[in-house]
């Protein structure tokens, strides 16, 4: 069974298209997703993902005050100026390519299941609600369908990257991306590579290959054992100035029947501010709304009775590490790699698990 995108990118007034890589190199370790030959002019997908990296104008300017103000080329740039709070440690993180995705510490790898409920619970999940009601999968067996990733030696040669959009809010290059490194299908042509020999994480947005390197709208680096932020107010390959690929389902993992942190999810609207993790916002003077880096998770009394396989740990790790909003795009869609290996029919028990299912937990202030 082949499943087609449903939702529309969401793009902000005066906001340029953007491309997003990310690339990770793993110590020492091996690609688990094949790379496609590469396209004349890396040509782009046509059918729409989940929400795109965006920022306000006002947002926009006051990071470019702050930005950088070379574009100096600087090999394996570390992408992080701000330490995030560290959290309660809840055992082992995914190994990718030989590296620990950020320390067991990590916000991304904490335990909400025993978190307290965020105040205005009710009130987000209503502005979520208000869209659509039901969890839905935006990865599928379909090889264009979800985010892929790609994992590079240290030897990996670096090519240079031209930005287009938000350079000033990204890490510049050379990135060790290989010319011919899978691109996310749909309009937020996300490319993520992992560094293996450095265990760096690179990411950009609205990617496409050009002669020698790269174009693409933005860029960022994150140094996977480190809690370092990004500068507040930049945001990365996607809106809320996160990484990707810690946040995304697979297929591996899923399989084991373990998942042991966060996931990344879009929702329609979101207001103009942003909790950490996260570093940027993308939304509209309504405090009603989500902000970006909110964190949910799945309430412990709702049944995982009939659930199986794939959709069952998927539903665990919901409950036990919740999701985090990450982007603006279609409400409750959350994002795994792309992998010919997923059962459509078993992530389709997914869409039966309403919005209402959901809490939201406090994991820190919003900051504006």
């Amino acid at each position: 069974m082949i499943q087609l995108r449903t939702q529309a990118p969401r793009l902000w007034p005066g906001m340029a298209l953007m491309c997003s890589l990310i690339i990770v190199t793993a110590c020492g370790g091996t690609s688990t997703q094949a790379i496609p030959t590469p396209s004349a002019g890396g040509t782009l997908g046509t059918s729409p993902t989940a929400g795109s990296p965006t920022m306000s104008p006002s947002a926009f300017a006051a990071a470019s005050a702050t930005a950088r103000a070379t574009a100096r080329a600087t090999p394996r740039p570390t992408a992080r100026t701000t330490a995030a709070k560290p959290q309660t440690p809840s055992g082992p993180r995914t190994i990718l390519g030989g590296c620990q995705v950020f320390p067991t510490n990590n916000p991304w790898n904490q335990n909400v299941a025993n978190a307290p409920v965020n105040p205005m619970s009710a009130t987000y999940i209503a502005a979520i609600d208000s869209t659509k009601q039901f969890l839905h999968p935006d990865f599928g067996s379909n090889p264009t369908y979800g985010i892929p990733y790609t994992v590079v030696p240290a030897s990996q040669k670096l090519v240079p990257i031209t930005f287009n959009a938000y350079g000033s809010e990204s890490n510049p290059g050379p990135y060790p991306v290989p010319l011919n490194a899978p691109v996310e299908s749909g309009s937020d042509h996300h490319v993520l590579v992992l560094d293996s020999g450095n265990c760096h994480l690179y990411e950009m947005y609205n990617a496409q290959q050009s002669g020698s390197g790269w174009v693409c709208a933005s860029g960022a680096v994150f140094n996977l054992s480190s809690n370092a932020l990004r500068p507040a107010g930049w945001t990365s390959a996607d809106a809320a100035g996160l990484p990707i690929l810690p946040g995304l389902a697979l297929y591996n993992e899923v399989a084991s029947g373990v998942i042991n942190h966060a996931l990344r999810f879009t929702v329609a609207d979101t207001q103009n501010g942003f909790i950490h993790p996260a570093t940027h916002q993308a939304g509209v003077n309504n405090p009603s709304l989500p902000p970006m880096g909110l964190r949910l998770r799945l309430a412990a009394s709702f049944s995982l009775a009939g659930f199986t396989g794939e959709a069952l740990a998927i539903l665990k790790a919901l409950k036990t590490y919740g999701m985090i909003v990450a982007d603006n795009g279609s409400s409750w869609y959350i994002s795994g790699a792309t992998d010919s290996r997923w059962d459509d029919n078993n992530l389709d028990e997914l869409k039966s698990v309403p919005g209402s299912a959901f809490q939201v937990v406090e994991t820190g202030p919003i900051l504006h």
